[in-house]
Protein backbone atom coordinates (compact mmCIF):
# COMPACT_ATOMS: atom_id res chain seq x y z
CA UNK A 1 0.00 0.00 0.00
CA UNK A 2 3.01 2.25 0.29
CA UNK A 3 3.10 3.00 -3.41
CA UNK A 4 6.00 5.00 -4.79
CA UNK A 5 6.93 6.95 -1.72
CA UNK A 6 9.91 6.05 0.36
CA UNK A 7 11.65 7.49 3.38
CA UNK A 8 13.53 9.94 1.18
CA UNK A 9 10.26 11.51 0.05
CA UNK A 10 9.11 14.47 2.10
CA UNK A 11 5.61 15.87 2.26
CA UNK A 12 4.58 19.20 3.74
CA UNK A 13 0.98 19.50 4.94
CA UNK A 14 -0.25 23.10 5.02
CA UNK A 15 -3.61 23.68 6.69
CA UNK A 16 -4.83 26.02 9.41
CA UNK A 17 -7.05 23.38 11.00
CA UNK A 18 -5.32 20.98 13.35
CA UNK A 19 -7.92 18.26 12.75
CA UNK A 20 -7.14 18.34 9.03
CA UNK A 21 -3.36 18.30 9.57
CA UNK A 22 -3.77 15.30 11.86
CA UNK A 23 -5.96 13.48 9.35
CA UNK A 24 -3.43 13.99 6.53
CA UNK A 25 -0.58 12.91 8.80
CA UNK A 26 -2.50 9.76 9.70
CA UNK A 27 -3.20 9.06 6.02
CA UNK A 28 0.48 9.36 5.17
CA UNK A 29 2.01 7.56 8.14
CA UNK A 30 1.95 4.16 6.40
CA UNK A 31 3.59 5.42 3.22
CA UNK A 32 7.03 5.75 4.76
CA UNK A 33 7.48 9.35 3.67
CA UNK A 34 8.60 12.11 6.00
CA UNK A 35 5.61 14.33 6.66
CA UNK A 36 5.79 17.77 8.20
CA UNK A 37 3.06 20.28 9.00
CA UNK A 38 2.63 24.03 8.71
CA UNK A 39 -0.25 26.03 10.17
CA UNK A 40 -0.19 28.73 7.52
CA UNK A 41 1.49 29.98 4.37
CA UNK A 42 4.21 31.89 6.18
CA UNK A 43 5.22 28.87 8.21
CA UNK A 44 5.12 26.70 5.06
CA UNK A 45 7.56 28.99 3.27
CA UNK A 46 9.82 29.15 6.32
CA UNK A 47 9.91 25.32 6.46
CA UNK A 48 10.62 25.15 2.72
CA UNK A 49 13.55 27.54 3.17
CA UNK A 50 15.00 25.29 5.88
CA UNK A 51 14.46 22.06 3.98
CA UNK A 52 12.44 21.96 0.76
CA UNK A 53 9.83 19.20 0.61
CA UNK A 54 9.09 17.12 -2.49
CA UNK A 55 5.33 17.41 -2.23
CA UNK A 56 3.16 20.06 -0.61
CA UNK A 57 -0.46 19.39 0.33
CA UNK A 58 -1.83 22.91 0.37
CA UNK A 59 -5.12 24.26 1.67
CA UNK A 60 -6.00 27.40 -0.27
CA UNK A 61 -8.32 29.02 2.25
CA UNK A 62 -6.18 30.08 5.19
CA UNK A 63 -5.68 33.09 7.39
CA UNK A 64 -2.70 35.27 6.47
CA UNK A 65 -1.01 34.51 3.19
CA UNK A 66 -3.56 33.31 0.62
CA UNK A 67 -3.07 29.71 -0.54
CA UNK A 68 -2.83 30.77 -4.19
CA UNK A 69 -0.03 33.17 -3.24
CA UNK A 70 1.73 30.37 -1.37
CA UNK A 71 1.40 28.19 -4.48
CA UNK A 72 2.88 30.97 -6.63
CA UNK A 73 5.82 31.50 -4.29
CA UNK A 74 6.56 27.79 -3.97
CA UNK A 75 6.47 27.18 -7.73
CA UNK A 76 8.67 30.21 -8.34
CA UNK A 77 11.30 29.44 -5.70
CA UNK A 78 11.13 25.63 -5.67
CA UNK A 79 9.92 24.70 -9.16
CA UNK A 80 10.82 21.03 -8.62
CA UNK A 81 8.41 20.67 -5.72
CA UNK A 82 4.94 19.41 -6.58
CA UNK A 83 1.91 21.08 -5.02
CA UNK A 84 -1.42 19.35 -4.43
CA UNK A 85 -4.21 21.82 -3.66
CA UNK A 86 -6.81 20.57 -1.17
CA UNK A 87 -9.79 22.83 -0.62
CA UNK A 88 -13.11 22.87 1.20
CA UNK A 89 -14.43 25.34 -1.38
CA UNK A 90 -13.83 23.73 -4.77
CA UNK A 91 -14.77 25.83 -7.78
CA UNK A 92 -13.94 25.42 -11.45
CA UNK A 93 -12.27 28.86 -11.34
CA UNK A 94 -9.98 28.04 -8.43
CA UNK A 95 -9.13 24.64 -9.95
CA UNK A 96 -8.16 26.27 -13.25
CA UNK A 97 -6.19 28.97 -11.45
CA UNK A 98 -4.36 26.39 -9.31
CA UNK A 99 -3.36 24.35 -12.37
CA UNK A 100 -2.33 27.50 -14.23
CA UNK A 101 -0.09 28.41 -11.29
CA UNK A 102 1.54 24.99 -11.39
CA UNK A 103 -0.41 22.74 -9.01
CA UNK A 104 -0.23 19.11 -10.12
CA UNK A 105 -3.51 18.07 -8.50
CA UNK A 106 -6.66 19.55 -6.99
CA UNK A 107 -8.75 17.75 -4.37
CA UNK A 108 -12.00 18.73 -2.65
CA UNK A 109 -12.37 18.40 1.11
CA UNK A 110 -13.16 16.30 2.97
CA UNK A 111 -10.33 14.37 1.33
CA UNK A 112 -10.48 10.62 1.90
CA UNK A 113 -7.17 9.10 3.11
CA UNK A 114 -6.82 7.13 -0.11
CA UNK A 115 -7.25 10.30 -2.17
CA UNK A 116 -4.53 12.02 -0.17
CA UNK A 117 -2.16 9.05 -0.53
CA UNK A 118 -2.89 8.73 -4.25
CA UNK A 119 -2.36 12.46 -4.86
CA UNK A 120 0.91 12.46 -2.92
CA UNK A 121 2.09 9.34 -4.76
CA UNK A 122 1.12 10.77 -8.15
CA UNK A 123 2.91 14.00 -7.32
CA UNK A 124 6.00 12.02 -6.34
CA UNK A 125 5.88 10.07 -9.61
CA UNK A 126 5.39 13.30 -11.51
CA UNK A 127 8.39 14.82 -9.81
CA UNK A 128 10.59 11.78 -10.53
CA UNK A 129 9.59 11.73 -14.20
CA UNK A 130 10.15 15.46 -14.52
CA UNK A 131 13.61 15.17 -12.99
CA UNK A 132 14.42 12.12 -15.09
CA UNK A 133 13.43 13.79 -18.35
CA UNK A 134 15.46 16.87 -17.47
CA UNK A 135 18.53 14.71 -16.76
CA UNK A 136 18.04 12.80 -20.01
CA UNK A 137 17.77 16.00 -22.03
CA UNK A 138 20.93 17.45 -20.55
CA UNK A 139 22.83 14.22 -21.29
CA UNK A 140 21.95 14.09 -24.99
Amino acid sequence: RGGHMNNRSSVLIVDDEEIVRRAHLRSLEHTGCQARVARDGDEAIRLMEEDPCDVILLDIRMAGLDGMDVLKIIKKRWPDSEVVVITGYPTIESAKEAVRLGACDYIAKPAAPDDVIKAANDAMMHKRWALRSVTNISKS
